[in-house]
């Protein structure tokens, strides 16, 4: 449906301009007070609920942390802590590189069925109401892969010029990727996102969230 090749920008280009035509400046104002309702009557409430239930369970088939904080890279290339639902083994540190593949030898039992349901990504609901993160917008990447993508990747800090997301364009209908070649991939989607929001592409993208979470093609 969507042709995501005429996304291609230089390593130069963002999309941050002085003067921001109206009906920008009224989506982007909508889009905010939506992620700030959406938050609090709905997904607060249920990040209370699996977090009750989680602590139930951890112990049995998940042990450690309920939460995982990581740094990641968000608008305008700023640093800021991501939060979620922890899926994998603790480690001390993350020794996977920007070009490696996710680790699925460290997804415990628990996490790949929070991970198909897409449930991980609900503490991310803080991040929102703290004005880091958008309910749907570019998939913010671990800090320090973000800086070699910077270097490596034409756009990619174009796709920083808007808050990131919870979800996003690139992970209805792209999916999930890793490495440097993939992340080209994302990165057109993300900047046809950019370059075409709207009311209408909102919606379609929330729609196609529900779609990806119903039929469990987490990863």
């Amino acid at each position: 449906m969507f042709d995501f090749r005429t996304s291609a920008v230089r390593d130069d280009e963002v999309f941050v301009t002085a003067s921001l035509p109206l009906k920008t400046v009224i989506f982007g104002a909508a889009k905010r007070i939506f992620d700030i309702l959406v938050s609090f009557t709905f997904l607060v409430p249920l990040l209370i609920a699996v977090s009750l239930v989680l602590v139930c369970l951890n112990p049995f088939f998940n042990q450690g942390p309920l939460l995982f904080a990581q740094v990641r890279m968000g608008r305008n290339c700023k640093p800021f802590v991501a939060y979620k639902f922890r899926s994998m083994v603790p480690a001390d540190r993350v020794t996977r590189g920007a070009n490696d593949p996710l680790e699925v030898d460290r997804i415990t039992r628990l996490g790949h069925i929070i991970r198909k349901l897409r449930i991980d990504e609900l503490p991310q609901a803080i991040n929102v109401l703290r004005g880091d993160m958008s309910l749907i917008g570019p998939r913010p990447d671990y800090v320090h892969h973000a800086r070699r993508f910077l270097r490596t990747v034409p756009g990619y800090r174009a796709r920083h010029s808007v808050r990131p997301g919870i979800s996003g364009l690139a992970q209805t209908e792209v999916g999930y990727v890793a490495g440097s070649e993939a992340t080209r991939q994302k990165v057109q989607a993300d900047l046809y996102y950019i370059r075409n929001s709207g009311f209408l592409l909102e919606a379609w993208v929330i729609w196609r969230t529900f779609i990806v979470i119903a039929s469990r093609r987490g990863s």
